[in-house]
């Protein structure tokens, strides 16, 4: 005959207890690790974005903006009676194409290339590729968006003219040299330029 002692139900109890608190415990500890590794991953990538745009993206995008400016603004200023010139008519088509030129470029032509970041991706594409995934989503929109951009850089004023098109992209070379003819030009008019 097979007796329980009082004792074994109390024993049974505590052993459940113990195994509950330590999967309970274990599960805190794994959220808690994933949840360091997330914050730890948005800390980096925060201060990452950070440091870029500041020491990058900013200037860049500033430089680029004031370029395209004064080319639209010289290109208003010679459409317009103000401008006597002699040489107008030649020097409309000069800034045209210069804003052309400018407005075919991406951020993406310019910046330094992440050699990091680009080794990064590799990785993340070769594991997709491993796992039997499908084309990256957000690399297939970024062309989309890109072949829009290219077309509607066609459509601007002079764009015919523009020394950007679908087989090369521009540098920041190519943006030198425009900056270079944009300051010939204001020269010519006798326009002095602050970039401050």
């Amino acid at each position: 005959m097979d007796m329980d002692s009082p004792w074994d139900d109390g024993a049974n109890q505590e052993t459940s207890r113990d195994i509950e608190w330590t999967k309970i415990s274990s599960e805190f500890t794994n959220v808690g690790y994933r949840e360091g590794i997330t914050a730890g991953k948005e800390s980096a990538l925060q201060e990452g974005f950070d440091t870029g745009f500041a020491s990058i993206g900013a200037p860049l995008g500033r430089e680029i903006g004031s370029l395209r400016g004064m080319s639209s603004a010289l290109v208003a200023f010679l459409n317009s009676s103000a401008c006597h010139h002699a040489e107008k008519d030649a020097m409309l088509v000069e800034a045209r194409a210069i804003a052309a030129g400018l407005a075919g470029v991406r951020f993406t032509d310019v910046v330094p290339r992440d050699l990091e970041a680009e080794e990064h991706a590799r990785e993340h594409l070769a594991e997709e590729d491993d796992l039997g995934l499908d084309d990256n989503e957000e690399l297939s929109e970024k062309h989309k968006m890109e072949a829009l951009e290219d077309m509607l850089s066609r459509l601007t004023p002079g764009a015919a003219n523009s020394e950007v098109t679908d087989k090369t992209r521009p540098t920041m070379d190519d943006v030198r040299i425009l900056e270079g003819r944009l300051q010939a030009l204001n020269a010519r008019l006798g326009l002095v330029v602050n970039r401050s």
